[in-house]
């Protein structure tokens, strides 16, 4: 007994790795064959010492068992290769990880490296390296803070050799004239800087390692300062392939550039130069927090650690301001504290980004790092916890708060590589099935599940409890919006289902859009005050967007918006002071594609919306005229005249579009606001013409012209994406024959030449696009006839040749511009031949006859075509305009608009009840297009109406429900359609 025990003895001491931590296995039985098949693999392998002793007894063999049961990525390391585990017998964890280190340097210089060659050595010392530094952490010989360390000693070294190989190699192919072959990154100005945990020596057991990379074009090893950026480009591509591809051998580290500035439109290795540049002028918070930790981990250390201190004014503020102070807190505004409400839950919990979590103790040291770095070099450091310690010694926290916080940083860091130890995956959140949280509990030597959670729970409170307490006097996000971090250039978990449970449904793709924002692309943000007040604006502008209900089109509409404008403060500031507003520009970018259409493409006429008095100030006629008589007032040349026109329509469109969408004008008085627009605008485009043409041709004797608006232009009904209907009419002296110009023209080619120099004015694309889509078939003959009529033919036409449907649409001619005396004279006519007397008979008849046609030639899509549905708009409109040329209308006087004429229908024309429903349904049927027509540009599909426009459409209609709303329309059509055939064709239908 005794030869035995000596020998057990014996056997135990040859072991170098004593642990002190007691491990249990989820399943003993299922341990111990786990183990067995360890030593199996060893004996295989003719390691005889190593199946000896794991086919043993002891704590030793019971603490790897259960390693070996509770971590499936060391259990399947350890069967692959049982030599790592015989090292120990030889040499210590801490001589065996020396050891790799040195092997890892040497492996760049080894005769006939080839690239292939060193990827499989890095990965196998990788392997080997990350096996020992996680078996001595869980046998409890290591102390997380050494784990760290020796990890972030491990990716160094990785990097390096890689960094050195590449050097090398492109000295060889004469890319490169390295100064010292055997020291190739002596002056080679490539400078690698490690981020994050990396650059702090704090990498956890699977983490990535974030790099960015510099270059310097004029360092002395490089030979042609232009081929720079492809050259350090492309090797740091190589490097990443070095490092990261996965081989049959696995990988080295996962490799992350993202933290370089601007990623999306950055080449790979940056200038330092333009480095600096972009830091000093477009850097934003969170990368100054984000350098705190940079540290030159390989290549060109020298121009590493010189690049790094000529950034220190730009992280390093000198004086600790309320500007400055505002400046840390900008980046709390994205992040919110819970200040312990709720339970928190552990299964599932996220180690490093959720409440109380690793982020939080972090940012609770670099926010106080920024606020008094600038004057106290001793609180720079990268590490965290000892500059909780630098932190405590200067009074800027307490000594309880860096006790509590370095405890449970150390014990969450513990908890992060036992969650990563099992299957080597970089997840820092917690298992959510019992077994699996079991499996933690034990790997962390607790006896149960429940005990771990305990104490894990305590200790997401205790640093919750600090956390939040940092930033009481911040402003917070609305009362359970949840996390909105948009910081670094990973999706944070947290925001992702924040954003989800605002209403987006690609939130990843939000999260890349606002990192654009902040990334200073656009003009909108490349100030640090713009970046900084869209940050605090953008927790609001997420919840505008997302009652919506189309909120990832929304924001992407207001994307598009930020992109075209020139600068953003005072928008920023508006909208985040104005709640009223902000939801306003919710509602168009939700739910009103044309109007969003028209602030992307023109960004300009958003300055609009700044007038405080813009919801209650009416869009009248002497509104807009004044409004118009500003704007083009002074000595302007015809081209500039016109653009401004264009300038001055586009922004009132909009604004009037506005108004109606907000509800401060109804349908009726925006079609009015449209119409008085289009007077307006066509009529001052029509005097620059005139001016201009009389320049080269000059006048006719006598010469006067008018324009008569026609269709909705004339009846007062234009909506936001009307075409205008023009007759221009002239006259002239008798005896007049030529202009006196200096080029002259006969009076009827002189009147034809203008108009189609006014057409050109209104209608021609310019760089400020159309001021209207003009339509003329409503003259004399139509197309055939010419484009400018003298008002004799016209009279004549009109009294002697005109169809039923020509003097039907004359119903809502209106003089709109041109020569007041004229105008005049045109409307007296225009009443003179409606008031002819006329077959009744016939009139319905034609009448029906068209409206049957029409049904034929183009038949409505649906309900929604309102327009064209049987009972729809042309059914009110046609017995509008036969009662006018019929005389069935009370009244003396004409009135062009549709809704004034069905409520004058005579008695024994329509009845009370008839007269009341076809009221109603104009009134109706306006209200629904002059919605739709102002949010879209294409046809109206109900299959996909924005949620956004549903609503306003009910509001407009004051109905509770789409559906209720599409049912009303149906009855109302048919309704109307009945109206129309009893009136119109003398038969009930």
């Amino acid at each position: 007994m005794m030869a035995v025990a000596a020998g057990k003895e014996k056997t135990k001491a040859l072991w170098r790795l004593e642990p002190k931590a007691r491990l249990s296995p989820l399943d003993a039985r299922h341990a111990q064959d786990e183990l067995a098949d360890v030593a199996a693999a060893a004996a295989e392998d003719e390691l005889p010492r190593l199946a000896r002793f794991l086919s043993a007894k002891g704590p030793v063999q019971d603490f790897l068992a259960a390693v070996f049961d509770l971590s499936p990525f060391l259990r399947d390391l350890a069967r692959r290769r049982p030599q790592i585990l015989d090292a120990l017998f030889d040499e210590t964890v801490e001589e065996r990880l020396a050891a790799i280190g040195q092997a890892i340097a040497m492996a760049p210089r080894a005769e006939g490296v080839s690239e292939q060659s060193l990827m499989m050595e890095l990965r196998q010392f990788k392997a080997e390296a990350h096996f020992l530094i996680a078996l001595a952490e869980l046998a409890g010989v290591s102390e997380t803070v050494l784990t760290v360390r020796r990890l972030s000693s491990l990716a160094d070294a990785s990097i390096r050799a890689a960094v050195d190989f590449l050097l090398r190699d492109a000295h060889g192919q004469g890319k490169l004239k390295l100064v010292d072959p055997e020291n190739p990154t002596l002056k080679s100005g490539w400078v690698l800087l490690g981020m994050g945990k990396l650059g702090a020596n704090e990498l956890n057991f699977s983490s990535d390692i974030d790099l960015v990379v510099f270059f310097d074009p004029f360092a002395p090893a490089v030979i042609d300062p232009l081929d720079a950026t492809e050259l350090f480009s492309r090797l740091t591509r190589r490097l990443v392939r070095i490092l990261q591809d996965r081989t049959e051998h696995g990988y080295v580290f996962r490799t992350d550039l993202r933290l370089r500035p601007d990623p999306g439109s950055t080449p790979l290795a940056i200038p330092v130069e333009a480095a600096l540049n972009y830091y000093e002028g477009r850097g934003q918070n969170w990368e100054r927090a984000a350098m705190i930790k940079a540290r030159p981990v390989a290549g060109d250390i020298a121009a590493g650690e010189a690049f790094l201190k000529e950034l220190q004014p730009y992280v390093w503020r000198k004086y600790m301001d309320y500007a400055a102070i505002a400046d840390v807190h900008s980046i709390k505004r994205q992040i919110h504290a819970h200040k312990g409400h709720g339970e928190v839950a552990v299964k599932g919990h996220n180690v490093k980004l959720g409440r109380g979590g690793i982020r939080e103790i972090e940012f609770f040291v670099q926010t106080q790092q920024l606020i008094a770095g600038g004057r106290f070099p001793e609180l720079r450091g990268r590490e965290t916890v000892p500059m909780l310690g630098e932190l405590a010694g200067r009074n800027w926290i307490t000594a309880e708060a860096r006790d509590v916080l370095a405890n449970q940083y150390w014990f969450l860091r513990r908890v992060e590589h036992a969650v990563q130890m099992v299957a080597d995956e970089q997840t820092h959140m917690l298992p959510e099935d019992d077994e699996g949280l079991e499996r933690i509990a034990r790997m962390l030597a607790y006896k149960d599940a429940e005990t771990f959670a305990a104490a894990f729970r305590a200790a997401l409170l205790q640093v919750e409890g600090h956390y939040a307490a940092l930033f009481e006097a911040a402003p917070e996000l609305s009362a359970g919006v949840g996390n909105l971090v948009f910081t670094g250039d990973v999706d944070d978990p947290d925001t992702l289902q924040t954003l989800h449970r605002l209403g987006f449904q690609r939130p990843s793709d939000i999260c890349r859009v606002i990192r654009t924002w902040h990334f200073g692309r656009y003009r909108v943000t490349r100030s640090a005050e713009a970046r900084e007040r869209l940050t605090e604006l953008t927790p609001a502008l997420l919840e505008a967007f997302g009652k919506t209900r189309r909120a990832d089109e929304a924001l992407m509409r207001f994307d598009e918006f930020l992109s075209g404008l020139p600068a953003g403060i005072q928008l920023f500031s508006l909208l985040q002071s104005n709640p009223g507003l902000l939801r306003l520009m919710a509602t168009i970018m939700g739910a009103a594609p044309r109007l969003a259409a028209i602030i992307t493409r023109r960004p300009h006429v958003f300055d609009g919306l700044l007038d405080p008095a813009l919801l209650t100030e009416l869009p009248n006629r002497a509104y807009l005229s004044a409004r118009l008589a500003a704007f083009i007032d002074g000595d302007r040349a015809y081209e500039d005249v016109l653009d401004r026109l264009r300038i001055f329509a586009a922004e009132q469109k909009f604004l009037i579009g506005v108004r109606l969408l907000a509800g401060s004008i109804d349908a009726t008085r925006a079609g009015r606001a449209f119409s008085d627009l289009a007077d307006l605008t066509i009529g001052a485009a029509l005097e620059a013409v005139s001016a201009e043409f009389a320049q080269r041709h000059g006048r006719i004797a006598g010469g006067r012209v008018a324009l008569l608006g026609m269709g909705k232009l004339g009846s007062r009904e234009l909506t936001a994406g009307s075409d205008v209907d023009l007759i221009l009419l002239y006259d002239h002296d008798e005896d007049a024959e030529d202009s006196d110009g200096e080029r002259p023209l006969a009076p009827s080619h002189y009147f034809a030449r203008m108009t189609q120099r006014l057409i050109a004015a209104v209608s021609a694309p310019t760089a400020e696009g159309v001021l209207y889509e003009l339509d003329l078939r409503l003259r004399p003959s139509g197309n055939k006839g010419p484009v400018a009529t003298h008002v004799g033919s016209f009279r004549k036409y009109q009294r002697q040749e005109a169809w039923t449907w020509e003097q039907m649409a004359l119903t809502r001619a209106r003089a709109i511009a041109g020569d007041a005396s004229l105008g005049a004279e045109l409307e007296a006519e225009v009443a003179a031949i409606l008031a002819l007397p006329r077959d009744a008979a016939k009139v319905r008849a034609d009448a029906g006859e068209m409206r049957k046609l029409i049904e034929e030639e183009k038949p409505a899509h649906d309900l929604w075509d309102i327009k064209l549905i049987p009972g729809g708009l042309i059914d009110l409109e046609f017995i509008a305009q036969v009662a006018t040329i019929t005389g069935r209308l009370t009244g003396a006087e004409r009135t062009p608009g549709t809704a004034e004429t069905l409520a004058r229908l005579a008695p024994d024309y329509a009845d009370a009840t008839t007269t009341r429903e076809l009221c109603d349904a104009y009134s109706l049927y306006l209200s629904v297009t002059q919605m739709i027509r102002l949010c879209l540009t294409s046809a109206f599909d109900k299959n996909d109406v924005p949620p956004g426009l549903a609503d306003l459409l009910l509001a407009a209609t004051d109905l509770p429900d789409f559906g209720v709303l599409e049912a009303h329309l149906k009855e109302t059509s048919q309704k109307v359609r009945k109206d129309f055939d009893l009136l119109l064709r003398g038969k009930r239908s």
